[in-house]
């Protein structure tokens, strides 16, 4: 077996400058640390996994926590498995392993636990809702100088690092696209007000009626919980004021296509008695009848950025920076947003 001490000769360094390389420790010239490591590479050289992570005080597990959500199948939805992808994908690429926990229904909200055991040494965090207890758990992180990225979401008032798409903007597009093809009764199903991305998305729709001049009357403000069985359920609400519909934007597809069946049943047909838009641009979208226009949101794309800053910040040894990165959103024209017997 090769022994650092024979990198060490061979390289012309000391065993302590080969243990610096390896554990990625101090400031090197670069061309003593490509030395180093062409020497380990002539030896077949290979430092013990176990060795470096104490001498790095790291475990090499980047933490993804992932939220207790019921009768939810979390790694087919679309929302989490795109993130997830983007994560798993930025992991391997800076030599990390990907580390899920799962949060349960009866367990205290405390963050920390993960690092006070040593199995992560920075943690993205999927899911959170803005509730008392997130916030305070989440406080104690930051207080403690621990590094951890929220994905999609944020806290009015408090400063953490985030990563996010541009909500507000995609929502004025979907809006204004339908005002566009002429629709001035535009309903709107949001999501749960714990998300920050409901009211943003909320904020998009108001900005783009009101540049318009139309009235919202309240009754076209619906709530789901982004599931399709929310969607579902709004729809006998909407059915019911239908005379003050000619369109909707839902604030997900699941919800978007809930409420397109709910109302297929009814016998109103999306794209033909009324027009809609999503937000996601899922899978699901493209194959629903009729396919739905969507805001396409950059989630995988959001979990490699997670991923890659509370990385860097750590690998610098600086921490996480309290930021908030915005991705941009695009919309998605399909079927569902053009009404054929609209005039």
């Amino acid at each position: 077996m090769v022994t650092r001490k024979e990198v060490a000769e061979l390289a012309g360094v000391s065993e302590a400058t080969v243990s610096r390389v390896f554990n990625g420790l101090g400031p090197m010239k670069p061309a003593t640390k490509e030395r180093v490591l062409e020497s380990a590479k002539q030896l077949n050289y290979h430092p013990n996994a176990i060795a470096q992570s104490f001498a790095r005080r790291r475990s090499g597990n980047l933490g993804v926590v992932l939220p207790y959500m019921p009768k939810v199948h979390l790694f087919s939805a679309f929302y989490f498995a795109e993130i997830l992808s983007g994560i798993g994908e930025q992991v391997r690429e800076q030599g990390y392993d990907m580390l899920l926990s799962l949060l349960t229904p009866d367990e205290s909200l405390d963050y920390t636990r993960l690092y006070r055991s040593q199995k992560v040494d920075a943690c993205v965090i999927l899911g959170s809702r803005d509730t008392p207890q997130q916030r305070e758990s989440l406080m104690q992180l930051q207080a403690q100088g621990l590094p951890f990225c929220l994905v999609n979401q944020s806290f009015e008032g408090l400063s953490f690092h985030e990563v996010d798409a541009d909500h507000v903007k995609g929502s004025y597009q979907a809006v204004r696209h339908l005002q566009e093809e002429g629709y001035r009764k535009i309903a709107f199903l949001n999501g749960s007000p714990q998300y920050s991305n409901s009211g943003d998305r909320l904020q998009g729709y108001l900005k783009a009626m009101s540049e318009a001049d139309l009235e919202v009357p309240p009754e076209l403000l619906l709530e789901g919980n982004y599931s399709r069985k929310s969607g579902y359920e709004a729809s006998s609400g909407l059915w019911e004021h239908r005379d003050q519909v000619e369109a909707v934007f839902a604030a997900n597809d699941r919800m978007a296509i809930g409420l397109m069946q709910g109302l297929r049943e009814r016998g109103w047909i999306a794209g033909r008695d009324f027009a809609i838009i999503g937000c996601d641009d899922s899978d699901a979208a493209k194959l629903s009848d009729p396919p739905l226009s969507s805001i396409n949101v950059p989630f995988y794309e959001m979990g490699k950025e997670a991923a890659r800053s509370v990385l860097a910040g750590l690998l610098r040894g600086e921490g996480t920076k309290d930021t908030r990165i915005k991705l941009p959103t695009r919309l998605v024209v399909r079927q569902s947003s053009k009404s054929s017997h609209h005039k």
